[in-house]
């Protein structure tokens, strides 16, 4: 099970640990609104406005739930288990210090994978700045499947990881926000601040990319099962 410091709120702020100097600053939630973003919250999802009150057991069971999906988002994104680890440890933390800015527009996974996105993206940009560049051979991947996931769709997922660590990473980014977290064209512009066409020409060279990819995968395996 995953721990994570118990939030709490007091008067309207929100903060993870306000003894910790590490701690972000906190978010205010706005007093004029609070009586109808508590009830949008409750309507989504009754832990998320219990997480925001303190209730530690709220916060430890929405993150059992959010765990697979989290984790695999950041697989998605991230070429390398161990990093893709640590990031998923950060989203989830950065989903629970951002809880009292989730309004209930929109659903609340869709909130989540864009607070998951950009705690990654940051987190690259970060490591981009400390660390020499990794080795681009490929790497041990990791998926993981919710409790009820078939075994198909965990082996599909597997196989995606292991072809999106063989493409560019901006190509990739642009497939996963595109076609796992269903963001539009402009929206993906947006998110990573580039040019529309920018995004456009990425996910085409990414799923030609894919695309060739699988096909000389498909032969591989083809041909091995014939000798």
């Amino acid at each position: 099970m995953v721990r994570a410091a118990s939030p709490r709120c007091d008067g309207g702020v929100f903060s993870v640990n306000p003894t910790d100097p590490k701690s972000p600053p906190p978010l205010s939630i706005p007093e004029t609104r609070k009586g109808s973003l508590e009830a949008a919250r409750r309507q989504e999802d009754p832990r998320i406005q219990a997480v925001i009150q303190g209730h530690r057991e709220a916060a430890e069971s929405l993150l059992e739930d959010m765990l697979p999906r989290v984790r695999n988002l950041v697989r998605y994104l991230v070429k390398g288990d161990s990093e893709a680890e640590d990031l998923a440890q950060e989203s989830l933390l950065a989903v629970l210090r951002g809880l009292p800015s989730y309004r209930g527009e929109g659903t609340f996974r869709s909130w989540t994978d864009r607070v998951v996105a950009r705690t990654v993206f940051s987190g690259l940009k970060r490591e981009r700045g400390e660390s020499p560049r990794r080795s681009e051979e490929p790497v041990e991947l990791m998926a993981v499947a919710s409790a009820d996931a078939p075994l198909d769709e965990y082996v599909h997922r597997r196989h995606m990881v292991t072809l999106l660590d063989r493409i560019p990473a901006e190509q990739r980014h642009a497939l996963v926000l595109h076609h796992v977290m269903e963001l539009s064209v402009p929206e993906i512009a947006s998110e990573l601040g580039v040019p529309f066409e920018t995004v456009r020409s990425r996910l085409r060279l990414g799923r030609t990319a894919l695309r060739t990819l699988a096909e000389k995968k498909a032969v591989k395996e083809a041909e091995e099962k014939e000798s």
